[in-house]
């Protein structure tokens, strides 16, 4: 009698062999049971260490289906040691099984004793698939529901504590050598006129620094973990819960990310308030307020970057940013830069009624600046007027450090996976171990959430030595790449630069026949020219105008 031919397909979840569920042993036993079937096994799949939520990423069992829909080896079955080793999706794992059909193959589940030729197996493929699948969904459903009935009771939820507090017996303590901070970040904000930007700059320039401590690698302040501060309800007292929800990625069956949340719950907390529930409102407001300021009727990204520097000839005023609406034949916005003062010291009216396009203007101050830094001698004066030019390695390193620590994590989660994967549905203990699991996989989320944050802030912190801290030295370094920089920034931060570089422009109150509308340029600081320090740089030869027009053609 011709035997019946067939694959054995083996899988383990973790690089761990575990007794019973070792890689050797399914094979093992499934080669003695196609034995004592009188079943011929043509080949053997494997996959080791790999998750059996869903297909991607198990090589071995896509490379089987493969053979099978191709017919190579014409068997009848395929065996498993148990239903969990061929998946544990439900929903792969039937529509695996009926593309294994569709080509006359039939999955035997050894240790489970199914055989899905008959129908009483079939069923009970799909019920137990399903099974497993509920049971690990609700033993989530049930850990969040725990973690949200804490924060009800005003308890903090695990995690790093907040900057200004400290973790005692997993309760939050104001951090006596943190919360001076705290304070300073709140009355900066609600009692002057700074934003997030401002604020984070007033701590850096004014010699304060954060407290290294486990998930903090950064002593420098950012917009972004000012803003953090701003919106964080805990320091007036209160708990949030699902600020930041673990959800599946649309378009997946088991991908998750983490998303940060508009609305969520706000519960008063067991701890002690930092600031009062007054100033954290008022902080609100201003948050509001200023969104609704950065709100722009026309293009949101422009920015009319010499406004204020530029000089009217005629009053001595400075010249703002104009919009033209866009005209009907090429529906196009038209920005200028032109004098709004109607009257001047004397009460006579202002003469300059030019309006000078922007994007004329930018490109040739922009090419006045690029053809300073292009001199011969430019880059070795600014070295010697800097000393050592600033650099960001040490920072650098703290991000390598926490990319390591992403790494390591992502590695703890996925080991979290692999043994949910491994756990068996019919263990007495199944329940207690999943939710264990479960926890401590949530709380990955948490690590790489604050990770994440982490090098968010130190990547902001780079950029903020590299283009926005421009004063004093590190203008002098900025300048050593200003080609490089400059084109990258965006408008709102090339008008940055601009106000800090320069004081002021003076221009003519014609547009002269080189078209060069600049006749002197002020700077804040000292700039090495001809060997020697200038604060004014004066156009008004013939030789240097046709210098910055030729390269405002490049």
């Amino acid at each position: 009698m011709k035997k019946s031919k067939c694959y054995i397909y083996t899988r383990v979840s973790t690089m761990m062999q575990v007794d019973g569920y070792s890689l050797d042993a399914q094979k093992d036993k499934l080669r003695k049971y196609a034995d004592y079937q009188d079943m011929e096994v043509v080949a053997e799949y494997s996959d080791e260490g790999r998750s059996g939520k869903n297909i991607q990423g198990r090589p071995d069992f896509s490379r089987m289906m493969s053979d099978i829909e191709d017919g190579k080896d014409g068997i009848s079955y395929v065996l498993v040691f148990k239903l969990s080793r061929f998946g544990r999706n439900a929903a792969d794992v039937l529509n695996s099984l009926q593309i294994m059909q569709d080509f006359g193959v039939n999955l035997i589940c050894v240790e489970d004793g199914i055989d899905s030729s008959k129908d009483a197996g079939k069923l009970m493929i799909s019920v137990l698939s399903a099974v497993a699948e509920i049971e690990r969904e609700n033993i989530r459903t049930q850990t969040m529901a725990g973690r949200e009935q804490k924060a009800r009771e005003g308890k903090w939820n695990g995690g790093f504590a907040p900057y200004g507090y400290k973790l005692e017996n997993g309760n939050l303590i104001i951090a006596d050598d943190e919360v001076e901070i705290i304070r300073l970040i709140y009355d900066r904000y609600i009692h002057t006129k700074d934003g997030l930007n401002g604020v984070a700059a007033f701590l850096n320039n004014h010699g304060y620094t954060k407290k290294l401590r486990q998930n903090n690698t950064i002593s420098g302040f950012s917009a972004k973990f000012v803003k953090d501060v701003i919106d964080n309800p805990v320091y007036m007292g209160k708990i949030a819960y699902g600020r930041r929800r673990t959800e599946k990625k649309i378009g997946t069956r088991n991908e998750m990310h983490v998303v940060a949340k508009s609305e969520f719950p706000i519960f008063e907390g067991e701890h002690e308030a930092i600031i009062s529930e007054e100033d954290w409102n008022l902080a609100q407001e201003k948050r509001k307020l200023n969104a609704y300021r950065r709100q722009k009727v026309h293009n949101i990204d422009h920015a009319h970057i010499l406004s204020g520097i530029l000089r009217c000839p005629c009053c001595g005023k400075s010249l703002y940013g104009n919009i033209s609406k866009a005209h009907s034949k090429d529906n196009k916005t038209r920005y200028y830069y032109y004098c709004k003062n109607t009257m001047n010291a004397t009460g006579h009216r202002c003469s300059f009624r030019s309006s000078i396009e922007q994007t004329e203007m930018n490109q040739m101050v922009a090419s006045i600046i690029s053809a300073m830094v292009r001199r011969p001698d430019f880059k070795e004066a600014i070295m010697e007027k800097i000393g050592t030019a600033v650099d960001t390695k040490d920072l650098e390193n703290q991000l390598e450090v926490l990319k390591d620590k992403l790494r390591k994590t992502l590695g703890t989660k996925s080991k979290l996976e692999h043994q949910m994967d491994s756990l068996d549905v019919i263990d007495p203990h199944y329940d207690r171990k999943m939710s264990d699991l479960q926890r401590r996989y949530d709380q990955q989320y948490d690590i790489l959430a604050d990770i994440e944050d982490q090098m968010d802030e130190l990547k902001e912190q780079i950029r903020y030595i590299q283009r926005e801290n421009i004063t004093g030295n590190n203008i002098y370094q900025l300048l050593l790449t200003f080609d490089e920089l400059y084109d990258e920034f965006n408008e709102a931060e090339k008008k940055d630069f601009m106000r800090s570089f320069v004081e002021h422009i003076d221009i003519y109150p014609q547009k002269p026949e080189n078209g060069c509308w600049i006749r002197k340029i002020v700077f804040n600081f000292p700039i090495p020219m001809n060997g020697e320090d200038v604060v004014e740089l004066p156009l008004e030869s013939e030789r240097t105008a046709e210098t910055v027009l030729l390269l405002s053609r490049v």
